[in-house]
């Protein structure tokens, strides 16, 4: 049994999942009686079901600190910014981090509604969960 199981296992759920989508209010205009809902996104059962175990994940693995991510991003040298997060090569990092730019992820996603969604669908968080499989299997 692999170190990162408990997210690995959503490699091929998530190949197969359309992940979420936006809901954007389109009935209502806007005046008191009808005011206009804002955009959200509605995620899979997928979806919830990994957000439930990252964070079961997060409170078994202790060890990791997972839930200090930013001070992972810091002792690997970097930066909490979107661009910074998907332009990282982690071919070469080690399970700690892969793991904390996935915590990242899901923490971003309450900021910025939708980010979690397009890590999804452009294929990093299928990316990292990859590489996390390979470190199990090394």
């Amino acid at each position: 049994m692999g170190e990162f199981d408990a997210l690995t296992k959503y490699i091929p759920l998530i190949e197969d999942d359309e992940m979420g989508v936006w809901i954007i209010d389109e009935k209502n205009n806007g005046t008191p009686e009808h005011p206009i809902q804002m955009p959200f996104v509605h995620y899979s059962r997928t979806v919830h079901e990994f957000i439930v175990d990252v964070y079961d994940f997060i409170d078994q693995r202790k060890d990791l600190r997972l839930d200090q991510y930013r001070d992972i991003f810091e002792e690997n040298n970097v930066g909490m910014g979107s661009r910074n997060i998907i332009d990282t090569d982690v071919s070469l990092m080690k399970g700690q981090f892969v793991a904390a730019l996935i915590v990242a992820s899901i923490r971003a996603d309450r900021i910025s509604e939708g980010t979690l969604l397009r890590l999804f669908k452009d294929g990093y968080i299928t990316k990292w969960l990859k590489r996390l499989k390979e470190i199990d299997h090394s």
